[in-house]
């Protein structure tokens, strides 16, 4: 203990420790931090798209309790699920279909949609 002292009373090792303990909590924020709070707040909350196509499909004719999950990657939308009553019906599966691949401008083929 008596040599850690020693070793910190030259004024220019304690700033070089100091700023080294700085550069130490920056770079573990800028490389954990801001991932990690992504990730937590995108699992806890449905994100804007989810919100708007619920509403879009909760508005159309004999579909009720909607559940949808939008997968992107890098902002690209790789793949949507659909889970709502109403759903067992052909036309109602089509109408939805449709209405999901025009409001974000994707393919039919990455669209699921499931009955609840």
């Amino acid at each position: 203990m008596k040599a850690l002292t020693e070793w910190f009373k030259d004024k220019k090792k304690i700033i070089v420790v100091v700023l080294l303990i700085i550069l130490l909590i920056a770079a573990v924020f800028l490389f954990f931090g801001g991932e990690s709070n992504a990730s937590v707040l995108g699992d806890a909350m449905k994100s804007d798209t989810e919100l708007r196509l619920t509403a879009l499909l909760e508005s159309m004719d004999g579909i009720d309790s909607v559940e949808v999950m939008v997968t992107e990657d890098e902002g690209v939308v790789t793949g949507v699920v659909v889970v709502c009553d109403g759903a067992d019906r052909i036309m109602i599966r089509n109408d939805i279909l449709n209405a999901v691949s025009t409001a974000l401008n994707i393919n039919k083929n990455i669209i699921a949609i499931y009955s609840m």
